[in-house]
């Protein structure tokens, strides 16, 4: 079972498809534009956009980074002055693989996969809606009178209370 392991093998052991992997990257990078099958097209896709993210960074450890993937200089020299500034403003997705149909030889299912050219138009971002603030109303009328009759509960309630405690002294007193 492949659990975790992730990528396609495609019928080669892992120093031949790495060198495959690197000689197609610079191809595409060179060219622009290259034929393959459908699989090796979106294993390429991955390595690609990888480089070009190196190439947007722009500082010498990028460029040794794409070394180490891409042996020829004008190449990676080609990548840093003109392929990277283009995507500048692109988050992402700087390749296209386009279907052709089938290879006569073995029936193989082949690809194109090419950098993208259009400029790319970020999409407004959609405004979040403003939740209103509730509004306070004044109170009418009506609820001031209640207010005012609410008031004068409490200020009997406490008249009460007052001669509550007045009658009790008194008594006490009375006992004493």
């Amino acid at each position: 079972m492949r659990h975790n392991n992730t990528g396609r093998r495609l019928g080669r052991n892992s120093s031949h498809r790495k060198a495959m992997m690197r000689n197609m990257v610079t191809s595409l990078l060179e060219h622009e534009k290259i034929t393959t099958t459908d699989a090796r097209a979106k294993e390429l896709r991955k390595l690609a956009d990888k480089l070009i993210t190196l190439g947007k960074r722009g500082d010498l450890h990028a460029r040794r980074q794409a070394m180490e993937v891409i042996f020829d200089k004008t190449v990676v020299a080609k990548l840093f002055e003109r392929i990277a500034p283009r995507y500048a403003d692109r988050p992402g997705g700087y390749t296209r693989i386009v279907k052709l149909g089938l290879r006569s030889g073995d029936n193989a299912s082949t690809s194109m996969i090419e950098l993208v050219e259009e400029n790319f138009t970020p999409k407004p971002k959609k405004a979040k809606p403003v939740v209103a603030e509730p509004v306070i109303a004044e109170p009418t009328a009506e609820a001031v009178e209640v207010i005012s009759s609410d008031e004068a509960v409490e200020e009997v309630a406490a008249e009460t209370v007052e001669t509550a405690t007045d009658d009790v002294t008194e008594d006490e007193q009375k006992d004493a």
